[in-house]
């Protein structure tokens, strides 16, 4: 007897090959970095791929894993960089290169540091074309380099493997006008294509301001984070 095969699973299935597909470059799998335990099941940061994110505390985070496994890091267009947050979230400064105001040059310099570092953060001025997109994509390859796009407005680097989005935001600490802001609880969606998107519910920061999974629930869909 013959089976059908639904809208749903094919969607999934052709999901599935294309991530397979992005993990592979010439027919070597690419290899898999150091990603921060928070975003465990979320994302998975792999040599020649370029990830979005929608703010500094996610690109820090994203930053932190292969920071934490030696390798280096560049900064490129931040101009307000938090290094005492990129410290608590385990950042080497000692290896991270900044560039805060690269003016027109920001995509030769990013480039450049493509090169030499692990992990290449940008805040690109605007929308990015797909041929520069392209072009860098290339030489993140070539150079088993991960870089991250500090988007000002979603879309902004396009072809990106993850764009990682912060949702329901919640500071603790304050009271009835008074007191201090300790920790903020959110959610972060990640997605990939067209895949559904993951969502895993963080503390970011927590009191001691690091950043670890809430309560240790794994990401499903629908999360809610009380304020």
């Amino acid at each position: 007897m013959g089976t059908s095969t639904g809208t749903g699973s094919t969607a999934e299935t052709i999901a599935q090959l294309r991530n397979r597909m992005a993990r592979m470059h010439d027919g070597v799998p690419r290899l898999a970095l150091e990603t921060h335990p928070a975003l465990a099941g979320l994302v998975q940061l792999r040599a020649g791929g370029s990830y979005a994110v929608d703010s500094a505390s996610l690109a820090l985070a994203l930053m932190a894993g292969p920071s934490r496994a030696g390798g280096w890091c560049a900064v490129v267009g931040v101009g307000d960089f938090g290094a005492e947050a990129a410290y608590a979230l385990g950042v080497d400064l000692g290896r991270t290169v900044l560039v805060p105001d690269p003016g027109d040059q920001w995509l030769e310099v990013t480039a450049a540091l493509v090169d030499v570092a692990t992990v290449v953060v940008v805040s690109p001025p605007g929308r990015v074309t797909e041929q520069v997109a392209d072009r860098l994509a290339a030489r993140l390859r070539k150079r088993s380099a991960v870089l991250v796009a500090q988007e000002r407005t979603p879309g902004d680097w396009p072809r990106c493997e993850v764009r990682l989005t912060s949702r329901e935001p919640a500071w603790s600490g304050a009271g009835a006008g008074h007191g201090h802001l300790r920790a903020r609880r959110l959610v972060v969606e990640a997605q990939r294509g067209t895949a559904p998107p993951r969502r895993g519910a963080l503390w970011f920061p927590a009191e001691d301001q690091t950043c670890r999974r809430l309560e240790g629930v794994a990401p499903v869909a629908g999360v809610e984070v009380a304020s």
